[in-house]
């Protein structure tokens, strides 16, 4: 009878999402919400996920793996951040279709959740107060981030 209050015991799938600082502070019954709007992409060693100036759609979360972030500069590439599990990148996708300014490839093979604007769009309508835990998780982060760029951190931390 006692059980009937007690919390679901979450699942390692939405346990690598809880591990994300995206979707930390959603309940378990949100995350099974996220969970059924994520779409799994698998990535070979060196496969290119997204190109410098494509048009942004998606935020990516590495659920295995890793990825590289690097941009044009010159004849070569400067990386810009090197990405494990429990990252997510790409995360300005959510708000606007802009063109990406960097790549992203896969340094091993890789596994990746694929979180699409239309949907957390559609979530914003649907369900608010996950939309806003996600929007406000997203607006610390690239404030963070600002932050960061602003006293000077070198980029691979202000990722």
């Amino acid at each position: 009878m006692f059980g009937l209050f007690k919390s679901p015991a979450l699942s390692p799938r939405l346990l690598r999402l809880k591990d994300s600082a995206l979707f930390d502070s959603l309940t378990p019954l949100e995350l099974k919400i996220i969970d059924g709007l994520m779409h799994e992409r698998r990535y070979l060693a060196e496969e290119i996920i997204f190109d410098e100036g494509e048009e942004g759609q998606a935020l990516y979360l590495v659920t295995s793996g890793r990825v590289i972030i690097s941009r044009q500069l010159g004849a070569g590439r400067e990386v810009v951040a090197e990405l494990s599990s429990g990252s997510f990148f790409g995360d300005l996708a959510l708000l606007d279709n802009a063109p990406r300014n960097a790549q992203t490839r896969a340094l091993d093979n890789c596994e990746l959740a694929v979180f699409f604007r239309a949907d957390f769009m559609g979530l914003m309508e649907t369900d608010p107060v996950i939309g806003y835990k996600i929007s406000l998780a997203l607006a610390r982060h690239i404030g963070r981030r600002l932050r960061d760029w602003m006293t000077g951190k070198p980029q691979l931390e202000a990722l």
